[in-house]
């Protein structure tokens, strides 16, 4: 396939934390550069952040982003729409972005597509997760769970493990299931009894609010359970396909491999943020982001 005629230093897909981060460094150090993205940030998703360095009082995830725009606006980056289909690598070791009729051509690319956490397809799910009453990360806002009624939801007896990350924090504690029962073993079964965990025997059928806004789960017998906070604990998708389909080493669960300067396995092709293996945090993000977009730099230097 031939390359399109104009030759950037890097093609950035995904504008979230790690991919605004690196457009604004790789911006400061005067590359040529294109961010790509679907307009899909799990930061959208962020009611308030209280665990981000220097936001005492918290920030929203949205205000975030948008900071974070207006910043690397500031040093000329532009940010198109688009859903990148595919990334080829040609002869010459240099890459081309291809989203519907439109190309790319870069000499590197940072991949920073994150991951969707699943969800359930409850009708009051935005609702919830908009007022802070549903949640998808304990590591995030634990700490705001103290002294709240808390469930950690999973499929079967999927969400123990975050259950007992969360009994932590919470006073009270649920554990409980969609679509399936929880069948423990018996040392499993002692194993929550014994950190205070209540584990529902009926799956969990709906999410909704009571005429006073206060969120209930309903169970499948029609019980229902009043909770200040839900964690989902459903897993996520990691959005790697990009990376893997040219040859990106991953995890079991699609998370990408990197090297102390974020390369993938594929000499060009870098990644920072959630879609990479290791600690999902936008602090962890922003990081991998400057190390990529340096690393780049003094690559090209060269």
């Amino acid at each position: 396939m031939p390359a399109p005629s104009t030759l950037l230093d890097c093609v950035i897909i995904g504008a979230g934390a790690a991919g605004l981060t690196a457009a604004t460094y790789l911006a400061r150090f005067r590359r040529r550069i294109q961010v790509l993205d679907a307009g899909a940030s799990r930061m959208l998703w962020i009611p308030t952040s209280h665990n981000f360095p220097s936001f005492a009082d918290g920030i929203h995830g949205k205000d975030l982003l948008v900071r974070l725009r207006e910043q690397a606006a500031r040093y000329g980056v532009d940010v198109a729409t688009c859903t990148v289909d595919r990334i080829d690598k040609l002869d010459d070791g240099t890459f081309v972005a291809v989203s519907g009729l439109m190309q790319w051509h870069a000499r590197t690319v940072i991949l920073a597509t994150g991951v969707v956490d699943i969800a359930p397809l409850f009708p009051e799910l935005k609702r919830a997760v908009a007022s802070g009453c549903v949640r998808y990360c304990p590591v995030c806002d634990g700490f705001e769970a103290i002294g709240k009624r808390v469930a950690v939801v999973g499929k079967a007896k999927g969400g123990m493990g975050e259950a007992m990350f969360v009994r932590h924090f919470a006073d009270s504690l649920s554990l409980l299931s969609i679509e399936e029962p929880i069948r423990l073993t018996a040392e499993e079964l002692e194993k929550m009894r014994a950190a205070r965990v209540d584990v529902a025997s009926e799956p969990v059928a709906l999410l909704a609010f009571d005429s006073s806004d206060k969120m209930y789960l309903q169970l499948r017998d029609g019980t229902q359970q009043w909770f200040d906070v839900v964690y989902f604990a459903l897993g996520s998708q990691v959005n790697s396909g990009l990376a893997r389909r040219l040859g990106a080493a991953s995890g079991d669960k699609g998370d990408l491999l990197v090297d102390a300067h974020q390369q993938t396995a594929v000499d060009g092709l870098y990644a920072a943020g959630d879609v990479v293996a290791g600690l999902n945090q936008i602090a962890v993000a922003m990081g991998q982001a400057a190390v990529a977009a340096t690393a780049i730099h003094n690559r090209l230097r060269k």
